[in-house]
C-alpha cells in the first residue's frame, strides 16, 4: 500500500511529531508498504494530489494536525486517512468545548472557566492549573498559587493561544486511558518525578513513572467513562483520554485524538501489555 504520513505543522509539538512519524515510518517500512513523508506547510494540497496515496496517516499534534484542518483537506481531496473525522477532532482540541461536552454528559471534569485575551480574570480559587485552550503535550501549563502568578501565566498563555482554561486542580493522581480499534486498554498510573505533569515530564526520560493501575474498582471505572467519552465524542481508530483520580472521585480531563507515537508514549505503553506491538499496531490502524 502507499502511505503518505503527515506530519510537522505549524506549532509548539512539531518536534515531538517529527519523532513519532519516523518511527511510523520504520514500522510501515518494515511492513512492506511504499511510504512518503510530507511536512505540513503551503504545498501539501499539491504533494498530496501529486502523490495520491491510498492512505494517508497523521503523526501531528496541535494546529493543524490535530485540530481537524488535515483532516478536512483530505477528505476534500477523498483521500482516506486513520483517525477521527475533521469535526471530532475539531471539538477535542478545544479543551473548553470539550469540557462542555463533559459536564452536559454527566462526566465529572475539573470546575473550570474559559478566557479570551480581553475578559477580566475573576478568577479567585487557589491553587488552580491554567493553560491553552487548544495546545496539547502540556505546552503552557501551569500550577498556580496566587493571583500574582496567574496573571504571569495568563500573560504568557495568551502568548501561544488566544482562549486559556483555568481549572480547579484535584490533589490525586493523573491517569490515562487508550482507546485503540474498539477496545479500552488497561490504564496507566503517570507519576511525574516533579510533581506535575508538564511538557518536561512527558518527554524527558527518567521524569516519570508509569505503571499499570492495580485498583480493579478504579480501573474498572475509568475503562467505563473512556468507553463512553469514545461513544459520545464519535473517536475513530486512536485515542487516549487524560484524567486525575483523588480518592474514589474521577475527573475526566481531556481526550488526546492522536496520541503520541514516541518510544514514551502511553498508547503503544498500553497496546504493547495488549500483546499488540508497535508494528502490528500500525499494521491493525491500515487495515480499518
Amino acid at each position: 500500500m502507499h502511505i503518505v504520513i503527515i506530519t510537522g505543522g505549524d506549532s509548539l509539538e512539531k518536534e515531538i511529531a517529527l519523532k513519532g512519524a519516523k518511527a511510523v515510518e520504520e514500522s510501515l517500512t518494515r511492513l512492506g508498504h511504499q511510504v512518503d513523508v510530507l511536512e505540513i506547510d503551503k504545498n501539501l494540497c499539491l504533494r498530496l494530489k501529486e502523490i495520491n496515496p491510498q492512505k494517508a496517516f497523521i503523526v501531528a499534534h496541535g494546529t493543524y494536525g490535530e485540530d481537524g484542518r488535515v483532516q478536512g483537506l483530505l477528505d476534500i481531496l477523498g483521500i482516506p486517512y486513520i483517525g477521527s473525522s475533521a469535526k471530532v477532532s475539531a471539538i477535542c482540541m478545544d479543551k473548553d468545548f470539550t469540557k462542555q461536552i463533559f459536564a452536559h454528559n454527566d462526566i465529572k471534569t475539573p470546575m473550570w472557566k474559559a478566557y479570551k485575551p480581553k475578559d477580566n480574570i475573576d478568577w479567585d480559587i487557589f491553587p488552580c492549573i491554567a493553560k491553552p485552550a487548544s495546545a496539547g503535550s502540556s505546552f503552557g501549563l501551569f500550577k498556580v498559587e496566587d493571583d500574582k502568578s496567574l496573571k504571569e501565566a495568563t500573560q504568557n498563555i495568551f502568548k501561544i493561544d488566544d482562549k486559556l482554561i483555568i481549572e480547579e486542580f484535584i490533589e490525586g493522581k493523573d491517569m490515562t486511558v487508550g482507546y485503540f480499534k474498539g477496545y479500552i486498554l488497561e490504564p496507566i498510573e503517570i507519576i511525574p518525578k516533579k510533581g506535575i505533569y508538564d511538557f518536561e515530564s512527558k518527554y524527558t526520560k527518567g521524569m516519570s513513572e508509569y505503571i499499570f493501575v492495580e485498583d480493579e474498582n478504579i480501573s474498572k471505572r475509568l475503562k467505563e467513562i473512556t468507553a463512553k467519552i469514545v461513544d459520545i465524542f464519535e473517536l475513530k481508530d486512536m485515542a487516549r483520554v487524560d484524567f486525575r483520580v483523588r480518592g474514589d472521585d474521577i475527573y475526566a480531563l481531556e481526550i488526546n485524538t492522536i496520541p503520541g507515537l514516541t518510544e514514551l508514549s502511553l498508547l503503544p505503553m498500553a497496546l504493547k501489555k495488549a500483546g499488540i506491538s508497535f508494528d502490528k499496531m500500525v499494521e491493525m490502524l491500515l487495515d480499518g
